[in-house]
């Protein structure tokens, strides 16, 4: 009779998911089956970071990258495919190169990277003594006098105390997005700072900068690993030591890159629910965490809710972006565009912490509709995402919450992310199959949960 019983409510289960009736927790089972079964995602990926390879904006490998997505749109069965136009600027990296030596010593090679947006030297060395400061508010105690001429060194390192290293990337990570400015306002000649990275090795992480707008003295910035950093720090505390500085890099311009977009109409109303990803890698990088993992669990929620046959109420939007990296300009394109014709989205979540095991959904919305999604957390735990705590979203849909848009970005476990982040070493073999695989499931998730219930 046991095996009675228990045969029973599974013919019937089966006739209910004929009906469309299926349970919210079955639902979540069968994505989750799909997706572990039949993924394509782990293909994509390789496809994308060694076929197609760095995706810098306004660079034919950013095109490329346009060109491969929209043939993995088609094939996944989207519909009103089409690229969006975006304007973006051009800076190159170019040659670059740090030497540093001591009053008697002579001048050996450092392993550095220029920041993304940094002016150069236009090829010529830039010489100067090194200024070394402790972190920002022993800086602001420096007069003019003390700055001028010098090129200054941040040794800011990761607070490895901190157990979110979100966390401690945004609290190191001001360092290079505003120290260019702030050395070149007191009259400094360049600018180096230890990479935002939790790890202790001896590669640099590039990354953005930006100078103010009324900037007249765009100082060259570059980043160096944090072993060089610290080995720097060590001999500036016995014996003045000074840098010569070689880069090209420069901005020149603008050009028009894309937002690739494909969706899958509602069958109830044209209301939007937007799953995102950005497109471009920086210039030195094959971008397999950032952001190749999130371009492709865009394109598996895509691939996965056709192959079952789900019929969503709403619209299913992939939007890929171009430009986070160096600017957004995609995520403020697309914003606009929203802006001008006037369409609803219901919610709107991106894929850009990496490919790593899901640990979460990050929600930047009012606390109703957090509230809402809290309801839904008992269904997420069986696949190990628990956290639903966290109130940020990704760079690329953040202009849509002037919109009021809900937002929500996917948390995969950190730990390792900073470690690679922005470097030569963020390639495809440092991606677990499994763990990307999951990450599609949780954001596949999510959606059909807003399509059903919101």
């Amino acid at each position: 009779m046991t095996k009675l019983f228990t045969i029973i409510p599974l013919f019937l289960g089966g006739i209910l998911f004929s009906q469309k009736t299926i349970s919210d927790a079955d639902m979540f089972k069968t994505i989750s089956t799909e997706i572990l079964l039949n993924s394509k995602v782990y293909e994509d990926l390789r496809e994308l970071t060694k076929d197609v390879g760095p995706r810098f904006s306004a660079t034919p490998g950013y095109a490329k990258a346009t060109d491969w997505a929209e043939k993995k749109m088609k094939q996944y069965g989207a519909q009103n495919i089409y690229k969006q136009e975006v304007v973006v600027p051009v800076w190159k990296r170019g040659r670059e190169s740090l030497q540093i030596k001591t009053e008697k010593g002579n001048y050996k090679n450092i392993r550095m990277l220029a920041l993304g947006g940094s002016e150069g030297t236009n090829g010529k060395d830039l010489t100067g003594e090194i200024l070394f400061v402790k972190d920002l508010t022993e800086f602001n105690k420096l007069f003019s006098n003390d700055v001028k001429d010098k090129i200054v060194f941040f040794n800011f390192a990761f607070d490895q105390s901190i157990v979110n290293p979100a966390d401690a990337y945004n609290i190191a990570g001001k360092y290079r997005w505003t120290t260019p400015s702030l050395v070149s306002r007191k009259g400094a000649k360049a600018v180096i700072t230890r990479s935002a990275t939790s790890a202790f090795d001896d590669v640099p992480h590039t990354g953005s900068m930006y100078y103010d707008k009324d900037e007249l003295n765009k100082v060259p910035a570059i980043t160096i690993g944090a072993k060089s950093a610290d080995e720097l720090e060590q001999l500036l505390k016995t014996q003045k030591v000074f840098a010569k500085i070689n880069t090209t890099s420069g901005t020149k311009g603008t050009a028009i890159n894309h937002n690739v977009i494909g969706e899958i109409p509602g069958t109830l109303d044209k209301s939007v629910i937007l799953i995102g990803a950005h497109l471009d890698s920086w210039d030195i990088s094959e971008g397999a965490h950032d952001n190749g993992a999130g371009v492709v669990h865009c394109l598996e929620v895509l691939r996965a809710f056709k192959a079952m046959g789900y019929k969503n109420k709403h619209t299913i939007r992939v939007v890929l972006f171009a430009n986070e990296e160096n600017g957004v300009h995609g995520g403020e394109k697309y914003a606009e565009e929203v802006k001008k014709k006037g369409e609803k989205h219901l919610f709107a979540i991106e894929s850009d912490a990496g490919g790593f095991a899901p640990r979460g959904i990050s929600l930047d919305m009012v606390a109703q509709r957090r509230r809402l999604i809290f309801a839904f957390k008992d269904l997420f735990l069986p696949y190990g995402v628990y956290n639903f705590d966290e109130e940020y979203a990704g760079q690329d849909i953040v202009p849509l919450k002037k919109l009021g848009v809900p937002l929500a970005e996917l948390v995969p476990d950190m730990q390792r992310y900073f470690d690679i982040h922005h470097t030569s070493e963020d390639t495809f073999d440092k991606v677990n199959r499994r763990e990307l695989m999951l990450g599609a499931v949780s954001i596949a998730q999510i959606v059909y949960m807003i399509d059903q219930r919101w």
